[in-house]
């Protein structure tokens, strides 16, 4: 058995909607589905009463749900307390990012915090956006990396997390290129030729932003869904390999740009893309919760980095 699957089951208790729950847990709801039966099936009774909408648990579910919260709460009891006791812990900072952020921007900061702030033990936890905001909110990690946009926020209450913006990156359509980094693909297409799509899941937060780009560009795009996947790597090895357009974060694509193996499929235009703010959490110290050393001494000194960011553009704007 798999803890996800218990943390599944209760959040379909919660909402009584296997497509919700999908929803929020970032799956698919065939996939969603396909874990609360495995659960079934190694408990050996059904959880779900099927005969019924909106859906409602069984006894044996009503029964189950109870012992499910009770286990959950023991394995975060007991990772909170095994980790007390690793002799690092208190000085390894804990990061929980989602896979495109640890895959792209994650490496050269981390390179220049050494540079600049010092040398820092961590461990990255690549997760998908809900479950690195689980992963902070039930503390399991000591800061949370994230992309945000006004239209797609993440509801943390700031009285209890505080954030630092940590730059912004956009959101582009590119498409594989001949060595004089002419795309094989350029929007928008046409009705009659429609571009061959390299698309996100439906639950992926990147795919969201694709979907702000779409609904919101003044020109049509005319886009055939070829091929999807959760992540963004995925679909630039896609793209690599000619098989259509696809949206990434531009420090996705550095290295593909500058070699001439993609190139921008949108002919320059800022009408198709989206810019994204990179945002850091975490919990604010209390005297119940007052967090690693490092941590608080790694904050204090990204806050400031910032604030000095800050002042710098606004002198820049009023010259």
């Amino acid at each position: 058995m798999e803890t996800k699957w218990l943390e599944d089951f209760v959040s379909l208790a919660e909402t009584n909607s296997f497509s919700r729950s999908a929803e929020l847990r970032h799956v698919t709801q065939p996939a969603f589905s396909r874990r609360i039966q495995s659960l079934e099936a190694w408990l050996g009774a059904d959880l779900i009463d099927r005969t019924s909408y909106p859906t409602r648990l069984t006894h044996a579910g009503e029964i189950f749900f109870e012992q499910a919260i009770a286990m959950l709460g023991q394995i975060n009891n007991a990772r909170a307390l095994l980790r007390g006791k690793r002799t690092s812990v208190q000085t390894t900072v804990d990061f929980a990012v989602p896979h495109t952020l640890s895959l792209t921007f994650v490496p050269k900061w981390l390179t220049e915090l050494q540079n600049n702030f010092g040398e820092i033990n961590s461990r990255l936890l690549a997760l998908n956006v809900h479950d690195a905001v689980m992963s902070l909110v039930e503390g399991g990690c000591d800061l949370m990396l994230c992309y945000h946009h006004p239209q797609q926020p993440l509801l943390l209450d700031p009285a209890q997390y505080e954030m630092i913006s940590m730059g912004t990156e956009a959101l582009r359509a590119y498409a594989r290129c001949d060595k004089s980094g002419v795309p094989d693909f350029v929007l928008p297409g046409t009705i009659e030729q429609p571009l061959p799509f390299l698309a996100y899941a439906n639950n992926a937060y990147l795919g969201r932003m694709v979907d702000l780009i779409l609904n919101q560009t003044k020109q049509a795009l005319h886009l055939d869904r070829c091929y999807e996947t959760d992540m963004a790597e995925g679909l630039k090895m896609m793209a690599l390999e000619g098989r259509g357009v696809a949206f990434l974060p531009e420090s996705a694509v550095v290295r593909e740009l500058k070699q001439k193996q993609l190139a921008r499929a949108d002919s320059g235009a800022d009408a198709w893309e989206v810019s994204m703010e990179i945002r850091l959490y975490r919990e604010r110290p209390s005297e119940q919760k007052a967090g690693k050393p490092v941590v608080a001494k790694l904050w204090d000194y990204l806050a400031q980095k910032s604030q000095l960011s800050n002042k710098s553009k606004t002198v820049r704007s009023q010259r």
